[in-house]
């Protein structure tokens, strides 16, 4: 392998303004990476076509674009969710897929307990009264003492049981190997249990990955489980949930609430129910933003690409494919 490789930075509309930034923050951690930058489609698919474009740092590679780079070996997403990638395409073409696991971790756990906070503390009714200049007594929970389920225990899903720990909850936690522990979950559950998890859990914190196992995850029976005043919270997909399951439970009172910053439509429509319901947050797909995000990519990217130059991309950290 050689010593350095071309690198593409590359970000689609809106994100055009980023790419000095991640350049800027991959040459402070090593100046030597040779970069080009593109800041439009025609520009991503000139530099693609290069022969000597080995790497892009992109948020989204078009598959007419994928076509046209013919010498890509090492694509690194700055996004977690890959799921819009044609994974079978790249395995065939042995092209390696890192993601930005982890970048998001902190951020979005802090949104979740955002969300929890305006339930249990009923701080929408305060944002209510003050919009009409309102002085009204009401009074509020607490969180100790409550029951977090965690569905999805990876960077993100960890740490928002770690929040929980420290605010005094029980911490239930669900992933594919239930075998596998972790220090800030107290009881950990597999995929066939769900329901009970769903049951004994007054906040269901959804930040698993997309797949066909996970899609639809929630739906009738899945709220059915839930008590009566559980509240979901999706920074996952939105596919993971039912939406008109979801909208159902919500206008029956058969949940307490869920908060959504993302949606199975983006934008969300104009005309969908959930912008008129009272126990319901709307957020635009942005748990995971956060002014470290650019420099968190740049430490994933860099420490990637030593390990690309020495020939080691089995060692590839947040490797997909």
């Amino acid at each position: 392998m050689a010593e350095t490789a071309t690198t593409l930075v590359m970000h689609e509309a809106p994100h055009q303004g980023s790419v000095d930034e991640l350049a800027a923050a991959v040459h402070d951690r090593n100046p030597e990476i040779p970069l080009t930058k593109a800041y439009s489609y025609e520009e991503s698919k000139r530099a693609l076509q290069d022969e000597d474009t080995e790497i892009v740092i992109t948020r989204a590679l078009p598959d007419e674009l994928l076509a046209e780079a013919a010498s890509i070996r090492w694509i690194q997403a700055l996004s977690a969710g890959v799921d819009h990638y044609d994974i079978e395409r790249l395995r065939d073409r042995n092209i390696r897929l890192t993601n930005a696991s982890g970048v998001h971790a902190n951020p979005a756990a802090e949104q979740v307990f955002g969300y929890m906070l305006q339930f249990e503390r009923n701080l929408r009714q305060g944002f209510r009264q003050q919009a009409r200049r309102e002085w009204r007594h009401f009074g509020g929970g607490e969180l100790a003492e409550g029951t977090l389920g965690v569905v999805g225990v990876g960077e993100i899903g960890s740490r928002i049981a770690e929040l929980g720990s420290a605010f005094e909850m029980t911490t239930l936690g669900l992933r594919q190997s239930p075998d596998r522990g972790h220090d800030a979950i107290d009881e950990m559950f597999g995929p066939d249990e769900l329901h009970a998890l769903l049951a004994r859990s007054d906040y269901v914190a959804l930040a698993c990955p997309l797949t066909d196992g996970t899609r639809n995850l929630l739906s009738a029976r899945e709220f059915e489980s839930m008590p009566q005043h559980g509240v979901v919270l999706n920074v996952a997909r939105g596919e993971v949930i039912d939406e008109p399951a979801l909208i159902s439970a919500l206008q029956k009172g058969r949940i307490g609430g869920a908060a959504l910053d993302v949606q199975r439509r983006e934008p969300l429509p104009a005309d969908s129910p959930l912008w008129d319901l009272s126990n319901v947050i709307i957020t635009p797909h942005m748990a995971g933003s956060t002014p470290n995000y650019l420099d968190r990519c740049a430490d994933i990217f860099v420490s990637n690409y030593d390990r690309y130059v020495r020939g080691e991309t089995d060692e590839f950290e947040n490797q997909i494919v």
